[in-house]
């Protein structure tokens, strides 16, 4: 399946997301809880990464062309990066607001019923979250798993919301936990920032494959030269789903180029047989003077 065939999951998360801020704005319209308001803030940025997600899913399912030889598949990881970028202002928003309503107290009221509100916009957060989730790991789709941790991220908000203000309906006394609730919020969304932008940096750095990829990416090799060469050097990266294996080996000087053409065209086969999308690999030869 294509980037531009997962574009209906990112339209799930926008949907999704409209739902849950109106229910969750509706929530702190009713309570006047700040903890309330950090979470419907965190769903605004929720719409705004699921467009982005939109545009990006759309970008990396466009085909290689003269400017972009090997494809748009990195736009996910602006997408990500982006995301990344607005949880963080979210988050240092969140905080802010925190702040300012715990040296500046205000009454709460119909918590009940916010909490009521809250929690089904929570559990659409939850189920879109898995949806976008087992999509995103089914593809190899960073923007999808991307999207999917920050409505999680959302939904683990809610319940921590949802928990103190359960304790402050009981013990009103203790109202100062809306604001410190929403504090711990915001410091939980700013991990999730870090994490985001880190990936997506990782990404756009051309980090190599982790090592288990490699380490299968190697035995293919190994397996296809079945002693006829030696594997002297392998490089990998990921853009998107698409995986890329640059592979340098050695063959008897004095075999033919067809030999050494075929037997390439062996080591490719196998490379992209490893994996699921298929890799793009360049195997490079060097002579082996010392071979018979």
């Amino acid at each position: 399946m294509g980037s531009s065939h997962l574009q209906k999951f990112a339209w799930l998360s926008i949907v999704t997301s409209i739902s849950t801020i109106v229910l969750k704005f509706s929530a702190f319209w009713l309570s006047n809880s700040v903890s309330l308001l950090s979470d419907a803030v965190e769903s605004l940025s929720n719409l705004a990464a699921g467009m982005i997600a939109m545009w990006a899913l759309w970008l990396a399912g466009k085909p290689a062309d003269e400017d972009h030889h090997y494809g748009h598949t990195k736009a996910e990881y602006f997408s990500s990066g982006a995301e990344g970028v607005l949880i963080c202002a979210a988050a240092i928003w969140i905080i802010w607001a925190a702040l300012h309503r715990f040296f500046h107290p205000a009454a709460l009221q119909q918590l009940g019923w916010s909490l009521v509100i809250s929690s089904i916009a929570s559990v659409l957060n939850f189920i879109t979250s898995r949806v976008l989730l087992a999509a995103g790991r089914r593809h190899d789709s960073i923007v999808l798993e991307a999207d999917a941790h920050h409505l999680m991220t959302d939904v683990w908000t809610s319940v921590g919301v949802a928990a103190g203000l359960v304790l402050v309906l009981w013990m009103p006394a203790m109202s100062w936990l809306d604001p410190v609730i929403a504090m711990a919020v915001g410091a939980n969304i700013l991990v999730t920032a870090y994490r985001l932008l880190r990936r997506s940096a990782d990404g756009l750095m051309d980090t190599a494959l982790p090592d288990s990829e490699v380490a299968v990416l190697r035995g293919a090799v190994e397996t296809a030269l079945a002693g006829r060469g030696t594997l002297i050097g392998l490089r990998s990266r990921k853009s998107g789903a698409q995986r890329f294996a640059d592979v340098d080996v050695t063959l008897p000087a004095q075999m033919t180029v067809g030999e050494s053409h075929r037997i390439c065209d062996e080591v490719e086969t196998a490379i992209r047989a490893a994996f699921s999308p298929a890799p793009q690999a360049t195997v490079h030869v060097e002579p082996d003077q010392g071979a018979s």
